[in-house]
């Protein structure tokens, strides 16, 4: 157990961050998930829209890596042109 006030507090931010990041994962894993089982017609095209703009706001809040949201925003743009 943390015994200095900066330890107590660096193990307050640390478990609200990991929370925060765990909440941001779980909501990028549902929504690529759901883009990749996305079916032709305008709600396959917007789910992967979607999908993307979750990557795109997991980076700037930190959450992922941004050559790793990329990796998966190609993979979800070779999938939409692939719909037409």
């Amino acid at each position: 157990m943390a015994n200095t006030r900066s330890a107590i507090k660096r193990m307050k931010q640390s478990e609200k961050r990991r929370q925060r990041n765990r909440a941001a994962r779980g909501n990028i894993r549902s929504s690529v998930k759901a883009a990749r089982a996305a079916t032709a017609g305008p709600e396959g095209v917007e789910s992967i829209r979607r999908a993307i703009r979750t990557l795109d706001r997991a980076v700037t809040q930190g959450v992922m890596h941004r050559n790793t949201a990329a990796r998966k925003k190609s993979a979800l743009a070779k999938k939409l042109n692939a719909l037409g």
